[in-house]
Formats: structure tokens, sequence, C-alpha cells
């Protein structure tokens, strides 16, 4: 029934994931509902919700656009399950951002198989994703994403590998700018952002913990679905899988790597982890083992967001 639901790629269906993330926003953010008695406040919380659903709609996108999956409605309904997955990340804007611009970045890499506009799709995804390190410092890592890009596409050219360098001297200028203006002390800034804890000793209470666990689990049974079935994908489609598989590994070690760390920095993996589990319901299978998955997850989504309200 549910893969009934969201097999095919229709308003309705994407009015229903908008509908879903709509509730579950207000559910967690009733909680405290000051916010209301500022416009400075609701327009914030307004914006993040845009973010949030552009979020859901880029990620589809992404898998629809590039072949990664049928026309169907199963990327945004993944995306949405993982972004509740996590309550709190729906009070994170520096999180929700950054992994907004990671996915622009993504986009520009995955779309480069067509190889049109190399250099500026390069630019551009090296842009996003240092302009995403100033929210998040350590998404500086997806621009090994680009390097990779580059070695599965373009890497003949010298200048490809230039193309990066000279997107950071554009940012950094941006920065510096910003931060003369705003009097922010720019060193100190980076300092801070870029310290390292391996550490995973942050949770406050179990059911934080248990979230933690089903999604890794949950995690692990897409990744190892998706390295079982990658020698049967179209073989014009095996670079793109393979970033998205790189994008969910380096979302992994942004997690690992950052110092302030909580379950929602696991938002970084959402979105690949999204791609991977469409392709996965929709490789040829029994219907019932595709319910039964949709309903598990489903199930441990609904489970996790509730239990840490």
């Amino acid at each position: 029934m549910i893969t009934s639901v969201f097999k095919k790629s229709t308003p309705l269906n994407f009015s229903l994931v908008v509908i879903l993330m709509l509730v579950f926003f207000f559910l967690y953010q009733i909680q405290d509902v000051t916010w209301t008695k500022s416009l400075i406040s609701i327009l914030q919380k307004t914006g993040l919700l845009v973010i949030l659903l552009a979020t859901i709609f880029l990620s589809s996108f992404i898998s629809k656009r590039n072949g990664l999956s049928r026309d169907s409605t199963y990327t945004a309904f993944f995306c949405f399950l993982f972004l509740v997955f996590f309550p709190d990340l729906l009070k994170n804007p520096n999180l929700i951002l950054s992994n907004f611009f990671v996915l622009l970045a993504i986009r520009r890499l995955v779309s480069l198989q067509t190889l049109k506009e190399s250099k500026e799709k390069l630019f551009d995804a090296s842009l996003w994703i240092f302009i995403a390190a100033l929210f998040q410092f350590w998404s500086i890592l997806y621009i090994l994403l680009v390097f990779i890009s580059v070695i599965f596409h373009v890497s003949r050219d010298y200048r490809n590998w230039v193309i990066p360098f000279i997107a950071l001297f554009a940012v950094s200028i941006l920065f510096v700018l910003c931060s003369l203006i705003l009097q922010i002390d720019s060193i100190a800034f980076l300092q801070e952002s870029s310290k390292i804890n391996f550490s995973i000793d942050y949770f406050t209470n179990n059911y934080q913990n248990v979230a933690f666990s089903i999604y890794i689990t949950v995690a692990l049974f897409f990744v190892i679905s998706m390295f079982s079935s990658l020698s049967s994908r179209p073989l014009v489609l095996l670079s793109s899988y393979k970033k998205v598989i790189a994008s969910f590994f380096i979302g992994v070690l942004v997690f690992v790597l950052s110092a302030n760390k909580s379950n929602e920095l696991l938002v970084f993996t959402f979105s690949p982890l999204a791609i991977m589990a469409t392709a996965h319901i929709e490789i040829s299978q029994p219907k019932l083992k595709e319910e039964i998955v949709l309903f598990a997850l489903l199930a441990c989504s609904f489970f996790a967001f509730f239990s840490q309200l």
C-alpha cells in the first residue's frame, strides 16, 4: 500500500510529503511558542521550513534528473523520514543551511557525467562547499568529492585541478570582508569551528542513543544493498552512484571529526542515503519486501521523532 502511494511522481504525492513535513515541523516548534511573539523569529522559522522543503525537493531532483531513480516520490519521502529522525535538527539553522549548500554542490557534481560545462560545474560546486563550511566547518571535506569527480571525468585538463582553489580564494575574500564589516574575529572563528573531537559521549538521554543506533542500522542496510547491487547498475551511471556513496561517507567523516558532536550532524548523510534507499526499493523484488522495508523505516522514523520530543 505504501509503495503504491509513492511509486509515481505526481503533484499529489509531493503535496503529501510537504504536508507531512509541515505537520512534524510544527509539532516540534509548538513545544516552545515564545517564537510566535516576535516577527523576526517567525520569519526565521518560516525560512528554516522553506530550506527543509527545498532540501527534500533538491534530493529528489538530483536523483531523478541524473537517472539514479525512476519517476517516483521515494527519494523525497525517504529524505523526509531521515530529516525527522533527529528532531533537534529542526532548531539548528547552521546545519540545515550547510547541508543545503552541500546538496547544491552535489547536484552540480553528479551532473558532471554529461561533460557539459565541466569547469563551470566544478567551480559552482567548490563555491557552494566553501560557503557551506562557513556554517559547519568540517563540511569543507566535501571538496574531496570535487577532486573525485575530476578524477572520474576531466582529469586530463590540469586547469580542472586548480578551479577549487580559485573558488576558495573567492569565498575567503568574501569571508574577510564580512568579518571586517561585522567586526568578527575571523582567526578565532576558524580556530573554534575547526576543532576536532572523536568521542561519541554527547547523548543526554537514552532515546537519543536508541535513535542513533536505529539510524546506523538503517544506514548500514541500505549501504550494503547499494554495494551488493552496484555491479548490476547501468555502466553509464556507475560514476554517479559512486559519487553518492562517497558523499555519504564524507558525511560520516564530518560527523566523526566535528567537535560540537550531536545526532543532527548526520544530516549530511540523509540525502545520499535517501537516494540509496530509493535504489534499493526500485530493485525488482517481491512487493511484500518493499512494503516491509518502507513500513519498518516509517515506524523507526516516527518512533525516533516522538520519543525525543
